[in-house]
């Protein structure tokens, strides 16, 4: 993982370099700072706008009971893609421009999905009582009677906190 760190933190900087020093001589220094700037305005205007699209989705999800994994996935590609067109560069400006636009930013977090394997340890797949063969993460059905907490090593009960005037006089 390091080398290709380092590869991409040696490759990225020279390539954008580059760029610059092409665009530059093409359009200019000004306008080719022109440029550079109005990406980053434009790319963090659509950026807040798509996340705040993909927020109201993930609650959308959330209210019908969903699990809104890939709206999650989503929202962290359009984090990634505020940092690539807020960094200073047309490579990384494309590159947060393809991340951006909701189908491409789709269609790459379903391949993510599909390579990431998500494990909750000791849990199984209908934990939660649900009418069914519930169980709870160390095998017992938590919502038995008769089982752990009927033993006498589970206590109830209820508090109150209560914030004493006179500290707040000691404070002062």
């Amino acid at each position: 993982m390091f080398p290709i760190l380092l590869l991409l933190f040696i490759l990225v900087p020279v390539i954008e370099i580059g760029l610059f020093i092409q665009v530059g001589g093409w359009l200019g220094l000004w306008p080719t700072l022109a440029l550079v700037l109005i990406t980053a305005f434009v790319g963090a205007s659509l950026v807040r706008s798509q996340g705040l699209m993909t927020l109201a989705s993930v609650q959308d999800r959330l209210n019908r009971g969903e699990l809104p994994a890939q709206q999650i996935l989503e929202g962290v590609m359009l984090a990634v893609s505020g940092v690539l067109l807020l960094t200073p560069g047309f490579m990384t400006d494309a590159m947060g421009m393809l991340v951006l636009l909701p189908g491409p930013r789709a269609a790459l977090a379903k391949q993510v999905m599909k390579r990431v394997t998500v494990s909750q340890a000791g849990f199984s797949q209908g934990s939660f009582h649900q009418g069914g063969n519930a169980q709870g993460p160390f095998g017992e059905d938590p919502f038995r009677r008769g089982g752990r907490g009927e033993d006498g090593n589970t206590f109830e009960g209820e508090y109150e906190r209560k914030d004493d005037d006179d500290d707040d006089h000691r404070l002062r």
